[in-house]
């Protein structure tokens, strides 16, 4: 069962801050050092400064980006900067967006505590692998802050979306936080208060017997959160269940919600010698249909036109573009065996990695893991200039992995390959805080 929880959330007061665009940014593995550094531009009061501050020459084991963090947090509230609500709220979260291929979409949500479980238990599940050092670094930040700065973001079955019926009278009036963030500028984050007891007690009765949640982003952060709540449990004599540790904040988003994108990840191929575009091609016909195509627009549309009905990967090397329609799922089964469920095997990201990268051209899983021939791309133009550039050998398209796909991998136990889903937009870092002390217990 899930345990969703109301929270007493810390927010940013505009009295003091100005303008709350200039607070927020993307979450923290979004952000590289250009990004990093135009954030710190923007505001003080960033919360780039808590999430992913910068490291300086001559940091020490008392003086480093935690503590530095922690201190900013401190200061802040001290200052008024940071306000908390003063009794057990969730929070209504609308995304307002255009796609990449100009599409306009409103994706809700709900800010809660959710209450953390093993993946094991079967409430919380996972569809991405995550790495050591990611969670390290998420390790030390949350022993130093005590409070958890963004949400995971996590998918909940609601076939009828009864919890944002719940939620309309709310989102019908005007929101307490407004923001459009530098990172992701065609998206228009939305947040209203929800602070009536019969309201709260209705949404957590509803979230309470829902099982087979699933993480869509913040593999690394959920680790990390039961990894510190065991920690905490082990350090604190008489817990209690109700003790804020026990819990990681989440925006959570229903499965059925018409506003849930998931965009795709390309795959570019560089500093490869092993073959040529040509032998890759080649080799690839033994598995697949290949259609040379007249551009780059021939190509996708022939991708989308078969995005529900086939695998189909595209590849570009330069001069031409191919359409890869995958043959015989069978394929898959001669190359990863039975280990791997029906519905990981059908996944194209799957086909793409396991055939293609792995079997056809000969990259290794922790070459691939390591990026040694590999990056992974959003734009698709990214790749397309990169190959004409001679920066790169290859690019591979994909179509987008459908949200259906990750709850029938998660739900047996099936963990995709790395950037197999992007679910658009982000959830922005810096619209609510929740403080895990000792002393804090969600009611």
């Amino acid at each position: 069962m899930a345990g969703v929880k109301a929270f007493r959330g810390v927010r940013y007061n505009p009295d003091k801050v100005g303008k709350l665009d200039d607070a927020v940014a993307l979450p923290y593995d979004r952000i590289g050092s250009e990004l990093q550094s135009a954030y710190y531009g923007l505001s003080d009061y960033n919360v780039v400064r808590l999430n992913k501050g910068k490291e300086c020459e001559g940091d020490t084991a008392g003086n480093n980006v935690y503590t530095r963090a922690r201190e900013y947090f401190d200061k802040w509230l001290a200052e008024d900067v940071l306000r908390r609500d003063g009794k057990p709220c969730f929070y209504a979260y609308t995304e307002e967006f255009t796609t990449p291929a100009g599409e306009e979409f409103a994706r809700r949500g709900l800010i809660a505590m959710i209450k953390l479980v093993p993946f094991d238990e079967g409430t919380i599940l996972p569809h991405e692998r995550t790495l050591s050092g990611p969670k390290a670094d998420r390790l030390n930040l949350l022993r130093a802050m005590e409070a958890h700065m963004g949400q995971i973001f996590m998918l909940y079955p609601d076939p009828e979306n009864r919890i944002n019926a719940i939620l309309d009278p709310f989102v019908a009036g005007e929101p307490d936080i407004d923001v459009t963030a530098v990172g992701e500028q065609d998206v228009r984050h939305k947040v209203w208060v929800v602070d009536d007891p019969k309201t709260v007690a209705a949404i957590e009765k509803e979230m309470a017997p829902k099982r087979n949640l699933i993480i869509a982003d913040g593999h690394h952060r959920y680790e990390t959160a039961l990894n510190y709540r065991n920690e905490m449990r082990e350090k604190t004599a008489g817990w209690t269940e109700d003790q804020a540790f026990n819990y990681v904040m989440a925006t959570m988003v229903s499965m059925s919600d018409p506003g849930l994108i998931v965009l795709p990840t390309h795959r570019l191929i560089h500093s490869y010698t092993a073959m040529t575009a040509a032998q890759v091609l080649d080799k690839m016909a033994a598995y697949f249909d290949v259609t040379e195509l007249g551009g780059r627009e021939a190509l996708e549309s022939a991708m989308r036109e078969l995005d529900t009905t086939a695998h189909a990967i595209g590849f570009y090397e330069g001069k031409g573009y191919y359409l890869l329609k995958l043959r015989d799922i069978a394929s898959m089964d001669a190359v990863v065996g039975a280990e791997r469920a029906p519905a990981w095997k059908a996944l194209d990201v799957a086909i793409l990695h396991e055939l293609i990268l792995e079997h056809v051209m000969g990259l290794t899983k922790e070459s691939i893991e390591k990026k040694e021939n590999l990056d992974y791309l959003r734009d698709a133009t990214e790749g397309y200039d990169a190959v004409d550039a001679g920066e790169a050998n290859f690019l591979f398209l994909l179509n987008p992995t459908r949200a259906q796909q990750v709850s029938d991998c998660a739900a047996v136990a099936e963990k995709m390959p790395q950037k197999s889903t992007d679910f658009y937009p982000k959830v922005l870092t810096g619209l609510t805080f929740s403080p895990i002390r000792t002393e804090d217990k969600l009611d």
